[in-house]
């Protein structure tokens, strides 16, 4: 009997390794996906710059910061300056060694190994600012319309 369950549960294991592999081994988004996932990126890239004219877009990070374009903008390097928090994607970023150069000079770990930038801990904002710039998101996507009261504040 017990060799009986042994035999079951390994032919269990091998069937649904085999099924995970196949689910690992596919190709991804479909072509239309992948055209619709371009035109936006296109797009963002094209708001990044509108932002970046504005003097509204300065990432501490490679690439295009998505977050901080979405929700009108970012000063990733003043955060960092102020150590008052970052946004997630800067904060990913720099976790993941995608600092800018300049950035990436005054980087360190500390004793805890957590990562510091001029000797103060890397932090990502705190929940009130992380609400305030995901409402200011669905503002400017259009998600939600504004209210008089948003204007007034």
């Amino acid at each position: 009997m017990l060799g009986a369950g042994f035999l079951w549960g390994r032919h269990n294991a091998l069937v649904t390794s085999g099924q995970v592999s196949a689910q690992d081994d596919s190709s991804g988004p479909s072509e239309e996906s992948q055209r619709k996932i371009q035109a936006a990126n296109d797009a963002l890239k094209v708001a990044m710059e509108g932002l970046k004219a504005e003097s509204l877009y300065n990432p501490a990070t490679q690439g295009m910061n998505v977050y901080g374009v979405l929700s009108g903008g970012l000063d990733a390097i003043d955060d960092l300056e102020a150590g008052r928090g970052v946004d997630p994607e800067t904060f990913a970023g720099l976790y993941a060694g995608l600092a800018l150069d300049d950035v990436q000079q005054h980087l360190s770990k500390d004793a805890e190994g957590r990562l510091t930038y001029k000797n103060k801990l890397v932090r990502i904002y705190p929940i009130t600012r992380l609400k305030r710039q995901h409402a200011k998101r669905l503002v400017l996507t259009g998600e939600v319309q504004k209210t008089a009261k948003d204007v007034n504040e």
